[in-house]
């Protein structure tokens, strides 16, 4: 398969060689953008009881991350593909600056529905600094270079996920609760000011035109789609079917209206390129593979060991953890062999971490779920971070954009349809052993729990324990899914030699 040349040099610097950009503080920069997106993932959860307490409307508790998490979905592949079109800077300046004023405004919600709305602003800006960030570093650098920066980026998001709920706490508890939105505009601030100051690239070479059909095709099916998966296991079924048919047929016009464009939003050729491919079908798998290592882990320390609410978050923090340890491991992989060997490498971890969640039972210690989900994470290290170097490698800098963001809506979806099938069927096995809801809701209360008689308990427990047995049987299914799609990847193609390909 033939691939575009891939510079060894800043691309960047050698578009615009009069005025450099500086790398190592326009890397600074990046690190900062990617910090506080991290921190958002991790700290409102902390502290969302309080907020409830004094804004009211917790019957749209859910909604503050749904609506979140959907506008920064929806948007993850136009921010890509404008990136492209107007360049990264402008986009990238755009992006942190709408997740500012976002969070500007939570701090002064009124109610929870203005919180609601203030969260769609910042999911709108946060939609594109993961994605065009991950550009500006495939600008930057060299194929290697990125290889041997991966793990120390993936660093900021175990920094994230371990300092996110501390900070949280502490504000609540010695601040007022707007400071845990308004912790990030500092750190934003700073980064738009070294963006501005020494990001520089050449204005674009011809005038380009926005595919807007395309566009709002794409929104609206991306929408619906992620909006039916996220509250999936809320409607009934025939809602449910529903709204995947109305997704279904606003993406058919939307891949139709992009096969026909002269410049569409999506180019379908590049969807072709098996690298692009597989790393798309590779993030889709790890994305629910993730939820099944964090947010159904808690499930099973909490509600059938028993454990406290520390306990469990030490163990769903052992991913974090372990994810720059597999990416650091990775960049030495990648650049030695291949990126078909660090995925296969990657997926072997993925594998025995997924078989020892199978393997778990209700006397089983955490420890045994924390390793489980530690080998869990250097596999999302070694696999995640190599699909991402080898898409970007793969294309030419005017595709850069659009696939670097290609892949990371994919592990959005996959994250939202991880949560949607392993919900559907924990939930469809407690329903076929008659275990109600309420009653569910009580034994991961630890104060309800109690209350519980050992022969009710007992049962419980075990259908939940059998339920979530399943769910990691699905999991170790999608990491044998991830290491099938290793082999799309070309073999002996490497950072070192994906520029030399013929």
């Amino acid at each position: 398969m033939k691939h575009l040349a891939e510079p060894q040099t800043s691309d960047l610097e050698s578009v615009a060689p009069a005025r450099a950009t500086r790398r190592s503080l326009v890397l600074a920069a990046a690190i900062g953008t990617l910090l506080i997106s991290s921190i958002e993932s991790y700290i409102v959860a902390t502290v969302m009881p309080q907020i409830v307490g004094e804004l009211g409307g917790f019957d749209l508790f859910s909604w503050v991350f749904t609506a979140y998490l959907l506008t920064q979905a929806v948007t993850i592949p136009i921010y890509g593909r404008l990136a492209d079109i107007y360049g990264r800077k402008p986009m990238l300046l755009m992006a942190v600056g709408l997740f500012v004023v976002g969070s500007i405004l939570c701090g002064f919600s009124w109610s929870m529905v203005s919180l609601i709305g203030f969260r769609i602003v910042q999911g709108v800006g946060s939609g594109g600094i993961v994605p065009i960030t991950q550009t500006v570093i495939g600008d930057l650098y060299s194929p290697v270079e990125r290889a041997k920066l991966q793990g120390w980026l993936s660093s900021v998001w175990a920094i994230g996920s371990i300092i996110g709920p501390l900070l949280g706490a502490f504000l609540i508890a010695h601040t007022i609760w707007p400071m845990v939105f308004w912790v990030n505009v500092p750190i934003a601030l700073a980064a738009i000011t070294m963006l501005a100051l020494w990001l520089h690239e050449a204005p674009p070479q011809r005038r380009r035109h926005i595919d807007y059909y395309g566009s709002m095709l794409m929104m609206a099916g991306s929408g619906v789609l992620m909006f039916a998966l996220v509250e999936a296991t809320r409607f009934s079924a025939g809602t449910v079917i529903g709204l995947f048919a109305v997704a279904a047929a606003l993406l058919w016009l939307f891949f139709r209206n992009e096969a026909r464009a002269a410049e569409p939003m999506l180019p379908v050729a590049m969807l072709k390129n098996r690298i692009v491919g597989a790393g798309a079908l590779g993030c889709l798998s790890l994305g629910a593979i993730i939820m099944g290592a964090s947010a159904f882990l808690s499930l099973y320390v909490q509600g059938v060991m028993g454990k406290g609410a520390m306990i469990a978050g030490i163990v769903l923090m052992t991913p974090s953890v372990a994810w720059p340890i597999g990416s650091m491991l990775g960049s030495i992989v990648m650049v030695r062999t291949s990126y078909r060997v660090t995925t296969i490498s990657g997926a072997a971890p993925l594998l025995l971490g997924s078989l020892v969640l199978v393997a778990l039972v209700p006397a089983a210690g955490p420890w045994i779920a924390g390793l489980g989900s530690g080998l869990i994470g250097v596999g999302m290290g070694l696999t995640s971070n190599t699909f991402t170097v080898a898409t970007q490698g793969s294309v030419g800098r005017e595709l850069r954009g659009v696939a670097t963001s290609t892949i990371s809506f994919a592990r959005q979806v996959g994250q939202a349809l991880g949560a949607a099938v392993f919900g559907g069927t924990l939930n469809a096995y407690l329903a076929r052993q008659g275990a109600s809801e309420d009653v569910v809701d009580r034994i991961m209360d630890p104060t309800l729990r109690q209350t519980l008689t050992a022969d009710v308990l007992g049962p419980l427990t075990q259908a939940i324990a059998d339920g979530l047995h399943q769910v990691y049987i699905i999991t170790s299914v999608l990491g044998l899914a991830v290491l099938a799609t290793a082999w799309l990847l070309p073999a002996g193609l490497s950072p070192l030699t994906h520029g030399r390909q013929p």
